[in-house]
């Protein structure tokens, strides 16, 4: 507890990394990290391993890199909780097990062992090279991401069965109950170069993912009705209060992303900016703030083109063509490329609609939240209805849509055909022998199209 506390009052200037383990190897691992400078350690300590998912979870909300203490608290959590932000574990090597095993002939006489989390060959190699080639090895297979449970009644089971006279486990807490419960057991605990090897892979996760937060982003805005709002116009003074206005709309765009804008003709603008900073304020490439302004001040429509590289010059013409596929798509929409060619867009052009429940029936409105479908998930269903009037969707499509993935989308679609929300209405056969697409109207929200 006091580690946690400290780490809080610290001023965090560095690599916010977080340590999530049993308190008994924190000391060790901040002596290790005395020799990485630019890290900044959010301790995260368990008595039970079953806490380390919350643990984790809530320390991913303020660390750029997790690091799991234990190899087995590292596999339970990521076989629940999906990270955006390197996660990495201390791995049991050889180095461990001769200590362990050192420790564990030093005070029991050894004839067999139990072990779990490492390999039967790992173990062989290291007990050939002690010289007892002979011993009698159980090794624990029976779940990948066993509990504490499972691995101390796997150990007393063996030693109840006189297949082992010792236990070698990775869960300090199974150690400390074996040898409570009289079954010789030694923790196969991680040494400081095991620790030092990790905290380098660290490092390098972190500045990668600062390096990348780092590159140039380049963008390109066109404004698609400029010569018909100028036609519009009955002077040249009014002509010109248009173009001071359309820029200054750009300008605090670009002063919004801390970008630099250049105008590079009548109608349009290049900016630059930085990934980090382009991705945030974006919502993760999924909408364009720019976009709703210029419409609701002078009635623009623009034609966004985003492009990302290695170099400036690959962003520029990573620009250009997200550029064309804005525009071949019929303009007010936005595209990115990003440095692997592949495309993302078209991003949201207008901030989603808030929910107006006046829209639809109150008691839909209930039916639809006891299925799982929330507000925010109704608000964007109801923006994209009355933006494009249409009820009919596949589950990749409303996958989009919701900025969900497709088998999310799945499993909402039967949830809301349950409550009796959404219909089937048709399939379509791919080119390949899948299922299958299905099509489903969205019936409940039908009186939106008018």
């Amino acid at each position: 507890m006091w580690m946690e506390q400290q780490t809080e009052t610290s001023e965090m200037s560095g690599i916010r990394i977080a340590i999530i383990g049993p308190e008994v190897l924190m000391q060790k691992i901040l002596n290790c990290l005395k020799g990485f400078p630019s890290f900044d350690p959010i301790i995260k300590c368990y008595k039970q391993i079953s806490e380390a998912g919350k643990l984790a979870s809530a320390a991913a909300m303020e660390a750029e890199v997790l690091l799991f203490a234990e190899h087995h608290s590292y596999q339970l959590v990521k076989g629940n909780y999906r990270f955006e932000i390197p996660a990495l574990f201390i791995p049991l090597t050889a180095s461990g097990l001769y200590r362990s095993l050192f420790c564990l002939k030093r005070n029991h006489p050894v004839t067999s062992i139990s072990v779990d989390s490492l390999t039967l060959t790992m173990i062989k190699t290291v007990l050939d090279e002690l010289g007892s080639p002979e011993m009698k090895i159980s090794v624990y297979e029976n779940n990948v991401t066993p509990t504490e449970q499972e691995l101390l009644s796997f150990h007393r089971e063996q030693f109840q069965l006189n297949r082992s006279s010792c236990a070698l486990t990775s869960s300090k807490i199974v150690t400390d109950q074996l040898n409570a419960e009289g079954v010789p057991s030694e923790w196969i605990a991680p040494t400081e170069q095991d620790i030092i090897v990790t905290l380098e892979r660290a490092l390098l996760a972190t500045e990668w993912r600062r390096n990348k937060e780092a590159q140039i982003v380049m963008g390109i805005i066109h404004v698609d009705n400029f010569s018909k709002l100028t036609e519009s116009l009955g002077s040249e003074q009014e002509v010109r209060q248009l173009r001071l206005g359309i820029h200054h709309v750009v300008l605090n765009f670009a002063e919004y992303l801390d970008g630099h804008l250049t105008q590079v003709a009548g109608n349009e603008y290049l900016f630059v900016t930085t990934r980090g900073i382009f991705e945030r304020e974006t919502g993760g490439y999924k909408r364009i703030p720019l976009a709703k302004k210029a419409q609701k001040s002078f009635g623009l429509l623009l034609s966004i083109g985003v492009g990302f590289g290695y170099s400036a010059g690959e962003a520029g013409e990573h620009a250009r063509q997200a550029l064309r596929l804005a525009q071949d798509g019929g303009g007010n929409n936005c595209f990115i490329l990003r440095e692997d060619e592949s495309v993302i867009g078209p991003l949201e052009m207008t901030e989603p609609m808030e929910l107006d429940l006046s829209l639809v029936d109150s008691v839909l409105v209930k039916r639809a939240e006891s299925a799982g479908l929330t507000s925010i998930y109704l608000s964007k269903l109801i923006a994209h209805i009355t933006r494009f009037g249409k009820l009919d969707y596949y589950a990749q499509d409303l996958a989009s849509v919701l900025g969900v993935t497709t088998r999310s989308a799945h499993r909402f679609l039967l949830n809301w055909m349950d409550a009796g929300l959404v219909d089937i209405i048709g399939e379509e056969k791919g080119a390949s022998r899948g299922r299958p697409r299905q099509k489903y109207r969205i019936q409940f929200l039908n009186g939106l199209i008018r």
